[in-house]
């Protein structure tokens, strides 16, 4: 049994596995690949009929004009592996995907917990006791792009509160800026290829309204497992080079075209003081399992920017989240 362990910070632990990055060097893009392998994920028979369930309950919903999930094409995750250049050591990230539907995301994230007839639930079966690494692809149903943004103008940070609107367990909780599940209909290109920072950009459009006119600096700082609910995480930090806190907070009142995701947000100073205490001071439930372990990152590479890309600026970030600590035990 592999025993995966879990993010910490200002003395919490979180559900969430970083298994790739410390916020150091980003992964260049030319050096993320990722992989499509035409084919369904098959899910056992009585975990099939879970799904005609769900499929059944919402075509019900829709029928009556009630609040509904659709059914979108996505990606079930096959496998992810890391390695390293030859030379440079420079991170290596190839992602592996089958195909997969929102449908199918459901049927296994909202129901890890779930009884099966034979007493056993999925977690029991294919998570506990395991490395969660290696369950079955029906698992993993959905990969998250989650990104932390920053304004560049004024230095804000942006924390973004999803609503309860959202399906599954994350609903009204502190989340990442921006985050977009990987999608069939919208990141799979004609020719075949699929790139996580276009779906970055994509998460920033749709729930930042971020376009392609405004300049980001986008980078992809490593990747996370909840191991709460089993999903895998890319982690990206960007900074909008032109744009303040109250550009960005005009064009929301004009309308953004996925706006019902997030019931508020917070603009923290982009300063691991200012981030570090706004992640203290929100209980720890009110949070995602990977955002913290997102921010994180995004906080050492700032700081690896700011002292020429020297590796050892992280621990800055330590220091001050040590004292952090040491203000609670004081308490």
């Amino acid at each position: 049994m592999t025993q995966r362990d879990r993010f910490t910070v200002v003395g919490r632990q979180t559900d969430c596995h970083v298994y790739e990055g410390d916020g150091t060097r980003p992964i260049a893009e030319e050096n993320m690949r990722v992989k499509y392998v035409p084919g369904r994920v098959r899910f056992p028979e009585e975990i099939g009929r879970w799904r005609r369930e769900i499929e059944e309950e919402q075509a019900a919903k829709e029928a009556a004009g009630e609040p509904h999930r659709w059914n979108n094409p996505r990606f079930a995750v096959e496998r992810l592996t890391v390695a390293r250049t030859h030379t440079a050591e420079e991170p290596v990230a190839t992602l592996t995907l089958r195909d997969a539907d929102y449908y199918d995301f459901l049927t296994t994230s909202i129901n890890l917990d779930r009884m099966k007839s034979d007493g056993q639930t999925l977690r029991e079966q294919y998570i506990d006791g395991k490395d969660p690494l290696d369950a079955e692809p029906f698992m993993f149903c959905s990969f998250g792009v989650n990104v932390a943004v920053e304004t560049g103008k004024d230095k804000k940070t942006v924390i973004s509160h999803r609503s309860s609107r959202v399906a599954g367990h994350n609903k009204s909780k502190w989340n990442s800026s921006a985050n977009e599940g990987l999608a069939r209909n919208h990141d799979l290109a004609p020719d075949g290829r699929i790139s996580l920072h276009a779906v970055a950009r994509r998460a920033m459009r749709e729930e930042l309204a971020v376009y392609e006119s405004d300049e980001v600096d986008l980078e992809l700082l490593g990747f996370g497992l909840d191991v709460r609910n089993n999903q895998w995480a890319a982690f990206f930090r960007a900074v909008l080079t032109d744009l303040t806190e109250e550009e960005l907070r005009a064009r929301w009142s004009r309308g953004i075209e996925d706006k019902w995701e997030h019931d508020r947000h917070a603009f923290v100073p982009a300063d691991p003081e200012s981030v570090l205490r706004f992640l203290r001071d929100e209980p720890a439930e009110n949070w995602t399992p990977c955002a913290p372990a997102l921010f994180y990152l995004s906080l050492v590479r700032a700081a690896v920017r700011a002292r020429d890309n020297d590796p050892a600026a992280r621990f800055e970030v330590e220091a001050i989240e040590r004292r952090i600590v040491r203000e609670l035990d004081d308490e």
